[in-house]
């Protein structure tokens, strides 16, 4: 018993230090530019968005289009229990939201989908017109008001804000499912997670490949996306504070996307200018 509360003791601490610590870096990280954009890091984001893309290139992708090859029944299978996984977490944030209906919602489409999905492979509850509430630590973070803080991008997981960053690493430290499962069984949802990951990658290869390798700065273009989407969805409907922009700044590059088919071509150099006229 005493080791049980040492353990979970040392979650809590591990939690409150880093809260603490993305609300000071938060705080210290300076206004945007003029440009909305906080980035005192990017000559440092640069060099990893050049590892990410080599990665992408050499690893990623390959892997992507090999998973593209499974029976599509077999993909959509392994999407479905990766985010029948992910319910447990979601709940668990939508509670310190106090978001009472969303952990509702998503606690009725983890039983429909445990009980009558088979296990998860099945999404029943949105057969069931159950709705989606997907949220992160990151966004629990927003919900308490603590600001995004610079932009980063993360070696691997790509672009992210300081507040971001805390709130994926508490997600991972305090994931539910890895605690109550033992350590084969979480060992083998992560990399049931992961496979769910390669089938997005896959599904939408055509966006992802025309923002890495036919923009003319890739990682501007990134981070225009990622900044705008992430501030679009924490800002509706979901709590806004004042680092949320309105649907005006959105940009959505998954939107209307076909499976492997070419998207709306850019322009002659690839690049997309955020501030231009529609």
């Amino acid at each position: 018993m005493d080791l049980n509360i040492s353990f979970i003791s040392g979650h809590v601490l591990r939690t409150t230090l880093a809260i603490a610590t993305v609300a000071l870096l938060a705080a210290c990280g300076g206004a945007p530019s003029g440009d909305g954009f906080n980035d005192p890091f990017e000559p440092t984001n640069r060099k990893v968005h050049t590892f990410n893309k080599g990665v992408d290139r050499a690893l990623v992708g390959p892997a992507s289009k090999g998973f593209g090859g499974v029976p599509e029944p077999l993909k959509r299978a392994v999407g479905n229990m990766a985010d029948t996984l992910d319910l447990p977490g979601d709940i668990a944030n939508n509670l310190l939201q106090l978001r009472l209906v969303a952990a509702a919602e998503n606690t009725l489409r983890l039983g429909a989908n445990l009980t009558f999905g088979l296990g998860g492979t099945i999404d029943i509850a949105s057969e069931l017109g159950l709705p989606e509430n997907p949220t992160d630590f990151g966004e629990t973070l927003h919900v308490w008001g603590v600001g995004e803080g610079p932009y980063v991008e993360l070696p691997l997981a790509g672009p992210s804000t300081v507040r971001d960053t805390v709130g994926a690493v508490v997600d991972v430290a305090l994931n539910p499912v890895r605690l109550a499962l033992p350590e084969k069984e979480a060992t083998a949802a992560t990399v049931l997670k992961l496979f769910s990951r390669l089938g997005d990658r896959d599904r939408f290869s055509d966006t992802v490949d025309s923002l890495l390798y036919d923009s003319a700065d890739s990682y501007a273009q990134a981070r225009l996306l990622y900044l705008q989407n992430r501030r679009f969805e924490l800002g509706s409907g979901r709590g806004a504070t004042d680092d949320s922009q309105s649907d005006d700044g959105f940009i959505d590059p998954y939107a209307d996307a076909p499976s492997n088919e070419t998207s709306d071509a850019p322009s002659d150099d690839g690049f997309i200018d955020p501030y231009e006229d529609p």
